[in-house]
């Protein structure tokens, strides 16, 4: 993979950035900002990927992302600038650890970033000004006249681009760039593995004494009170339960009602909660963890103009995810001059 190719002047350049996650959002704001004209198409309803909050009836629940770190100077200025405008904030929960006997104090050595009102406050903050087509499932590449043309079933325009980022997880990229170029073997060693989320509702407070749980458990390796966030309801008695990688890949054709009521019967019986939630709802997250990383940034074909980035680059951080569409981004802008 010849990266170091000439590369044309961005400015004006058209191109598609697919995914609308954190990755490929940090990929179009750099192109935009360098001058490009880009459109983002993405498959769901929203912005943000595993960046995500659900609302049930009155209440939010973070059931992807729990939190970040930034420990890069990139994504530390990222921060700032979004802390500074409010779209995120440090979680002071009360942590917690679970070792299979006892649950206890866990001390951390970092502050721990979410979304003021929810994870997906801050992809649709770093969303803003960007052209972004959802509900636009790409399902095929072609090319014609040296140019990229995208198969989606909507009324964007999805002609005529220069360059094409794929910025959505490898097992998703792989279909779209097998028999295209060389590098999507790379992209397919690159993997995930997957994870039910349970978001719980209860009447009243739980007497757990922590908000956010890791846990050395063959069933659950995650719950978090979402009430203790910044900008949750106070009070709210709202729960979300990770379940472990293994578990959800032996059960990852469960149905969801039956997968609600295991973990949260488990969490019930791992604390000696006998309050029973009022409201359950589970979601199956195919592509959640990184297994396997690329080892690599980024990938890029200089000759067809088409790449990809993500977490499953470098590794399972959201961190990971944005300097991924960063550097991919700065490659194709070029040095400053």
């Amino acid at each position: 993979m010849n990266i170091d190719a000439p590369r044309p002047p961005i400015a004006d350049q058209k191109i598609a950035v697919v995914g609308a996650g954190c990755a490929g959002l940090a990929a179009a704001r750099t192109l935009q900002d360098g001058g490009a004209r880009v459109t983002v198409f993405d498959k769901s309803r929203g912005v943000g990927g595993r960046m995500a909050t659900r609302r049930i009836d009155d209440r939010r629940f973070d059931h992807g992302a729990q939190f970040f770190t930034a420990r890069g100077e990139a994504f530390q200025d990222r921060v700032a600038g979004l802390q500074a405008g409010g779209a995120l904030a440090p979680w002071l929960a009360r942590w917690g650890h679970y070792d299979g006997a006892r649950l206890q104090a866990l001390a951390i050595d970092e502050p721990r970033f979410v979304g003021v009102n929810g994870m997906s406050t801050v992809p649709q903050a770093l969303a803003t000004g960007l052209h972004i087509v959802l509900n636009a499932e790409i399902t095929d590449l072609s090319r014609a006249n040296e140019r990229w043309n995208l198969d989606c079933a909507t009324d964007a325009d999805t002609t005529g681009f220069d360059a094409v980022i794929l910025a959505v997880p490898s097992p998703q990229a792989v279909p779209l760039l097998t028999g295209i170029t060389d590098f999507a073997a790379d992209v397919a060693a690159a993997t995930y593995a997957p994870c039910w989320a349970v978001m719980a509702r209860f009447a009243s407070q739980l007497p757990l004494g922590y908000d956010a749980i890791s846990l050395d458990d063959g069933v659950i390796r995650w719950a978090a009170r979402n009430g203790s966030k910044p900008g949750f309801a106070a009070g709210s008695e709202t729960w979300v339960l990770h379940a472990t990688p293994e578990w959800s890949l032996a059960n990852i054709e469960e149905s969801a009602d039956a997968v609600g009521d295991i973990l949260v019967d488990h969490f019930q019986q791992l604390f000696g909660i006998a309050q029973v939630p009022d409201h359950t709802v589970a979601h199956r997250w195919r592509y959640a963890l990184v297994v396997a990383s690329a080892g690599e940034p980024f990938f890029w074909d200089p000759i067809l103009k088409i790449g990809a980035c993500g977490d499953w680059c470098l590794g399972p951080r959201v961190e990971a995810a944005f300097d991924s569409g960063l550097a991919l981004a700065r490659h194709l802008i070029g040095p400053a001059t």
